[in-house]
């Protein structure tokens, strides 16, 4: 239960309390602040405590906005307040701060006024609600009053709030293919009482029950694929809505909706390529190229992002560039559409599935997957090469971390560490030689399942280690992890492919999505503002140069049969350890209550 303590002249007939009891708080009132004070000193700690002025008048979706927000500890509109207990303390103190006696009048006469402006000043954020045309405002005569009243009734605030339900920056399919209508079903399931989870544990599903369609190699269920592939992502979408039209942002709803994405395109391309095969087509191989290819650009996507978080100055000609090319709105779209965005992709690979055959499909996104790799890489490169910008300790530290430097890499760079010089290209450079001086070795070898593999992998660290002995502040150092990442898993792609055996490519497959799972929950730990895994994890997964050296001992070691065992015992025992650290932190106290608003991925 929450509670809201109306302070302040009382206003006869007004609505206030019956939408405060609609948005679940129980009001209690205050003729002053002292008795005010008293009364938020009476409410349990652990409870959410609204502060609001009798004389308030606005849209209810502006109360919610400022009022049920999970994701501010404390936030405000004009004439109304909240603090949830974490900053229930700072709201003690504001009240402590107010003064009595003579000449204070003003400072209480709109209590909430002067509260926000006091709570603006401690360590505790105050979200202030971006109102834009709901209206929120303190009516201290009855003309203010009316013309409040007449500006409230002048805006449809559930038009508004469906609205806003959708993300303000989306892809083409999704903006005008799938949010048109799925704004209303969100709307539908608010009002039976479904939660966002719920929705994207049914998106969930609904992909898996695509990918065993797809699985089974026959027409009808290619068809049946790819209708369930687009209906999940019309939930996928839905979720997402849902959460903002309702304002349930969770813990738990954070790591669903960070993690099944991933989760559900995998599983699609292994039930595409086990259907394959059970049509004697062998396309294992263009799977797992297709889920590294989309795993590295979107840690391109995330090095970059993070190495510019907070960076002091973006004085880039190309992003100024940019910045008018999306003034044309016509290149807008033709810009989302290129890099090919989740609702496009997908919806590309629904028709194809229905249409054609899983080869196709792999080809198809393969190469349109790695065209927009290489638009989007080279613009954020161009970008980092023109910009003058100070990295911060922080993005320095996001890089190392997305880096998933193991025990041999830290040991190495610490014998390094005062050799060359930061915000240099040595780390980039180095981290290029690591993954090509391997990739290079393992692709053109007769045989690379060898003792000497082991050596070229040793080395490989080696230079790995190298790359991560300074902090990375340099303007390309954002391509340390990316290039760690194809190094991996580009690997243990040829290796097993190269073992010819029958379940070497679906064994990797399952080792590339542990580690994958590995990789992305680090970066929605560093997106939540909570850090990377603990290192105790890193260190146990051996980083990634310490799986390259343990895999390479296994394919030199063990027959092709034997390695594809230890392959899949791996990838097990992998995928254990992460998911169960995984779980344990999102279902955690520690965990960020958000939901990702970022970039279609």
């Amino acid at each position: 239960m929450s509670t809201a303590i109306l302070t302040g002249p009382p206003v006869a007939g007004s609505p206030l309390e019956a939408d405060l009891r609609t948005l679940g708080f129980d009001v209690r009132t205050a003729n002053d602040a002292a008795t005010a004070a008293e009364l938020l000193a009476a409410v349990p700690a652990q409870e959410r405590v609204a502060v609001v002025d009798p004389r308030f008048v606005g849209h209810l979706h502006a109360l919610r906005l400022a009022l049920t927000d999970p994701r501010f500890p404390a936030a405000a509109v004009p004439g109304a307040l909240t603090a949830q207990p974490g900053a229930r303390a700072a709201l003690a103190r504001a009240f402590g701060r107010i003064p009595v006696g003579a000449g204070t009048a003003h400072l209480t006469d709109v209590l909430t006024d002067t509260l926000t402006e006091s709570l603006d000043r401690e360590e505790t954020p105050l979200h202030r609600v971006e109102l834009g045309s709901l209206v929120a405002t303190v009516a201290l005569t009855p003309a203010q009053r009316e013309d409040a009243r007449e500006a409230v009734a002048a805006v449809d605030d559930e038009a508004v709030r469906l609205r806003t339900a959708v993300k303000s920056r989306d892809g083409f399919f999704t903006t005008y293919g799938i949010s048109p209508y799925s704004r209303y079903l969100a709307r539908w399931c608010a009002r039976r009482g479904l939660t966002p989870n719920q929705v994207t544990t049914a998106s969930l599903l609904t992909a898996l029950i695509a990918a065993g369609c797809a699985a089974t190699g026959t027409r009808g269920g290619y068809i049946a694929a790819g209708l369930l592939l687009l209906f999940s992502f019309v939930l996928d979408c839905t979720d997402g809505q849902l959460a903002r039209y309702s304002l349930q942002y969770s813990t738990m709803g954070a790591w669903l909706d960070a993690t099944f994405d991933r989760a559900k395109e995998y599983a699609y391309y292994a039930g595409l390529a086990l259907g394959a095969a059970r049509g004697g087509d062998d396309v294992w191989a263009l799977a797992l190229g297709a889920m590294v290819l989309m795993t590295c650009r979107h840690v391109v996507d995330f090095s970059f992002n993070e190495a510019n978080h907070d960076a002091s100055a973006n004085t880039s000609p190309t992003a100024a560039l940019s910045g008018k090319l999306d003034s044309v709105g016509w290149t807008v779209w033709v810009r989302r559409m290129i890099v090919l965005p989740i609702g496009e992709r997908w919806a590309m690979i629904a028709v194809l599935t229905a249409l054609t055959t899983p080869r196709i499909v792999f080809y198809a996104l393969l190469i349109g997957c790695a065209l927009a790799a290489c638009y989007t890489t080279a613009g954020r490169v161009l970008r980092s090469l023109t910009r003058r910008a100070r990295r911060t300790d922080r993005a320095a530290r996001a890089l190392a971390d997305l880096a998933d430097s193991g025990p041999l890499a830290e040991l190495i760079a610490g014998r390094a560490r005062g050799r060359g010089r930061t915000g240099s290209f040595l780390a980039p450079v180095m981290a290029f030689l690591s993954a090509a001086v391997l990739l290079v070795w393992v692709i053109f070898q007769d045989d690379p399942a060898s003792w000497l593999t082991v050596g070229v992998a040793v080395c490989s660290a080696l230079l790995a280690g190298a790359a991560v002995a300074r902090p990375l502040k340099g303007a390309l150092d954002w391509l340390v992890p990316p290039f760690f990442r194809a190094g991996e898993y580009v690997t243990i792609l040829v290796l097993a492919a190269r073992a010819d055996v029958p379940g070497a490519l679906p064994a990797a497959y399952g080792l590339v999505a542990a580690v994958a799972y590995h990789h992305y929950d680090t970066v929605y730990r560093i997106r939540g503002g909570t850090g990377a895994p603990p290192r105790w994890l890193v260190r146990a997964t051996g980083g990634h140069e310490g799986r390259i050296i343990v895999i390479t001992v296994l394919a030199a070691a063990l027959s092709p049969s034997g390695f594809t065992i230890a392959l899949t015992a791996l990838a097990v025992v992998l995928a254990l350890l992460v998911l169960i650290e995984s779980i344990r932190f999102w279902v955690s106290s520690q965990a960020p209550a958000v939901h990702d608003e970022g970039e279609p991925a």
